[in-house]
């Protein structure tokens, strides 16, 4: 009895030990995570809540299950090769070829910062009547201070907090609403296409699945020194990244139908059309009460900043990945990149009348270049020569093609209904 007593302990510890190990990997899942809970995306889904109701949530579902496969695979040539995307792509690839998509990857990379960054000045607008643009000023000054100022793993403790904080604002927002579970659990899986709706759909694709999250999982993977040469822990580390990853993954899926849902218990419900991200605040203080619409204008500017500085880190990556160099802020071209990433997006910011449409159209842009990263991605990670024998697998293979073609089809779908307009 004794014995049996002792052997359930030490199983006890053993798994007690197993979760304290997985934990200590979470992280650089979240800093994706942050990237597609941004205030680009917060613009997609209130468009798509307060427009098509709950019939394009099965977009959030279907992004998400794409984007687990992607950051996973991105993952995986981060440990297997000790390279990023950026640095890969140079190194394996034509210059024509790495120089095409790496140029294009930095312009998303642009609008990605934009996006971010003027969701955080309209969050200032919505609690302070900060003048837009110098609240876009104010955004870039803090997020440049953190991003020179921190390092990875503090800036990576920045962003779990920040995720933790939007995630309890929505748990507290779903709280107080009256939704239809039984018709959003329907939508999540049952793919519609209303009239009208394509440019929503891919702006919500480009929202949730973004290159510049592509380069920077393949880069911050590295921060848990992963690449290691005994095989057998590789394996093991491959299998604590893609914990980190699905439990990432997921708490993104559910923040995003969570503003989805919202929107159409506030907006779609009561027939408000929803043209800017300030009217959230103003409709919501009537329909949910004053404390409800602070909370969400508090969890936008959360979501601006910790994104802000995901974008950064990308563009960063990017630019120093042509110089065959990783990610360092001590580095010349990592702060190049970072510089131009976001002094580029404020810039832009200046120029911009309708502050939604611009969201919009940010996320839309992802959309456009997320193919070309793609297939360079699956061609880096299928290739022999450049992941030895942890190349993909014919299902991996084939499921990356699938996902790619998917999203190059919307594409074209939607290049064909403006043309059509």
């Amino acid at each position: 009895m004794l014995k049996f007593i002792k052997d359930i302990s030490r199983k006890d510890h053993k798994r007690f030990l197993g979760a304290k190990e997985i934990l200590k990997y979470i992280g650089p899942g979240l800093l994706v995570t942050i990237g597609f809970i941004d205030p680009g995306n917060w613009a997609s889904n209130i468009a798509a809540g307060s427009g098509f109701g709950y019939t394009l949530l099965w977009v959030i579902t279907l992004s998400t299950i794409m984007l687990i496969f992607l950051q996973h695979n991105v993952a995986h040539l981060g440990i297997a090769t000790g390279l990023c995307l950026s640095e890969a792509a140079t190194t394996y690839t034509k210059n024509w070829v790495s120089k095409s998509v790496l140029s294009t990857a930095v312009l998303a990379a642009i609008s990605t910062a934009l996006a971010e960054i003027l969701g955080g000045a309209i969050a200032l607008n919505m609690l302070f009547q900060i003048p837009i643009k110098i609240g876009a000023v104010l955004v870039t000054i803090l997020v440049i201070y953190l991003l020179f100022s921190s390092s990875y793993k503090r800036i990576e403790k920045f962003i779990i907090g920040f995720v933790s904080l939007i995630g309890f604002s929505f748990i507290y927002e779903l709280a107080i609403i009256d939704i239809s579970w039984s018709e959003a659990v329907k939508c999540w899986i049952h793919p519609a296409f209303p009239q009208g709706s394509i440019l929503i759909i891919m702006s919500v694709l480009g929202a949730v699945v973004m290159p510049h999250n592509l380069f920077l999982h393949s880069e911050i993977i590295q921060s848990r020194q992963w690449n290691l040469e005994n095989d057998s822990v590789i394996k093991r580390q491959l299998k604590f990244e893609f914990a980190d990853t699905i439990f990432s993954m997921i708490i993104g899926w559910a923040i995003n139908s969570a503003i989805i849902l919202i929107a159409v218990a506030t907006f779609y419900n009561n027939k408000i059309q929803v043209s800017e991200l300030q009217q959230a605040k103003e409709m919501l203080t009537p329909l949910l009460g004053n404390s409800a619409a602070i909370i969400f204008a508090v969890a936008l500017l959360f979501a601006g900043i910790a994104s802000s500085i995901t974008a950064g880190m990308a563009g960063g990556t990017i630019f120093a990945g042509v110089f065959k160099e990783p990610y360092n802020i001590k580095d010349n071209h990592t702060r190049l990149g970072i510089g131009i990433t976001i002094i580029m997006a404020v810039l832009i910011i200046f120029l911009i009348d309708d502050t939604f449409k611009g969201l919009i159209i940010s996320q839309m842009i992802l959309s456009v270049q997320l193919p070309l990263t793609i297939f360079m991605q699956i061609y880096l990670t299928s290739s022999k020569k450049v992941m030895g024998k942890y190349v993909n697998t014919i299902f991996t293979k084939i499921m990356l093609l699938l996902i790619g073609t998917v999203i190059t089809l919307l594409n074209l779908w939607l290049f064909y209904s403006f043309l059509m307009k």
